[in-house]
């Protein structure tokens, strides 16, 4: 895959305040804020900084967490898995693998298939809806949502 190289000011004029935070300098939106945390219509989650499709929205679960979470992204490439060692703790981030903007952490405590809980930050990506009505959301077999959430 191409990569993606701006400038600091190319970022700054692209992005909002927000976003360039998140993306290039490793924010994070403050949980039950992001706009896609209780967000399920169909459809696809892609790179705010790029563009680059990342999840479906089959793959978005309520984690009760805050953020929305996925259990795994549409391709393993367009994302990459960094160790992060910030806040005293070892935790694993999840880049856009085109623009290498930081779209949050993976952790090993989500549904089935996969085990796994895509962390994302909502500022981080953009979406497109599913045209097809019947491509709707699901949730994994067998997961529910916490009890008290919407989803």
């Amino acid at each position: 895959m191409e990569t993606i190289t701006r400038t600091e000011a190319q970022w700054r004029a692209l992005l909002t305040d927000e976003q360039y935070e998140v993306l290039r300098e490793k924010g994070t939106e403050r949980a039950f804020s992001g706009r896609y945390d209780k967000f399920y219509e169909p459809g696809v989650y892609s790179c705010a900084g790029c563009g680059l499709d990342l999840f479906s929205s089959r793959a978005k679960f309520n984690s009760g967490t805050g953020w929305p979470s996925f259990y795994e992204p549409i391709d393993p490439a367009h994302v990459r898995l960094v160790d992060d060692f910030g806040f005293f703790m070892r935790r694993t981030e999840v880049r856009c693998a085109r623009c290498d903007g930081h779209l949050g952490h993976v952790f090993e405590d989500g549904p089935p298939p996969t085990g796994l809980r895509y962390c994302m930050n909502s500022v981080a990506l953009t979406f497109r809806p599913d045209p097809q009505p019947n491509g709707g959301d699901q949730a994994p077999p067998g997961h529910k949502p916490p009890e008290g959430r919407d989803g």
